[in-house]
């Protein structure tokens, strides 16, 4: 496997535009013109409830572990680097929907990094529970989590394409949650109920 072939993969199977393909298929439903118009979990599982929020975590988390872990396994780490970031872009940006915006790439980027750095990916999934069970935004706690993936990679003496990849995503899931900033700061970023999630 070549390099090359670790960015195509990875960015092809991280354009499976899992949230959209789900919701059309099972209620006919275009996912994008509903809630935040994002084909992500969050928004929908916000929209359609967790019978279709868990299954596109579930795979949204897979289309990042699969070329990464794979193209770690079968080259290196930067083979793995490559891939997992082109999962994250293919999920913003999915060829199977002409380009448009996709996700915001939260799951994706913690399936890359449970195959690159599994334990970097364990100490952002517990900044991510405490973030959101503390304040119950899904937007405050992936940001927080993104941000701690450096800050674990270097902690935990990670290979040098590993710390960049971490900087990478950060910086990307940051870019990608810029309107939830803006409505957080303008206090319209609504919150979960915790009692409601699996009510549907």
């Amino acid at each position: 496997m070549t390099y090359v072939a670790a960015v195509i993969g990875g960015y092809l199977a991280g354009s499976i535009p899992t949230g959209y393909w789900v919701v059309r298929l099972l209620r006919g439903i275009d996912i994008r013109r509903v809630g935040s118009h994002s084909i992500g979990a969050t928004n929908v599982w916000r929209a359609m409830g967790w019978k279709f929020g868990v299954p596109t975590i579930v795979v949204d988390v897979a289309k990042g572990l699969v070329p990464a872990l794979v193209a770690s396994l079968l080259v290196n780490d930067v083979a793995g680097v490559l891939a997992g970031f082109a999962a994250m872009i293919g999920h913003a940006r999915p060829v199977f929907l002409k380009f448009e915006r996709g996700g915001k790439a939260v799951a994706t980027t913690g399936g890359v990094m449970i195959g690159l750095a599994p334990l970097v990916a364990l100490g952002a999934l517990i900044v991510w529970v405490a973030t959101f069970v503390g304040g119950r935004y899904v937007s405050v706690a992936s940001i927080a989590a993104a941000l701690s993936l450096p800050v674990f990679a270097i902690a935990l003496d990670e290979s040098w394409p590993i710390r960049l990849v971490t900087l990478a995503a950060a910086a990307a899931i940051v870019v990608l949650h810029r309107e939830n900033i803006k409505r957080l700061f303008a206090h319209r970023e609504p919150r979960v109920e915790l009692a409601g999630m699996f009510r549907r």
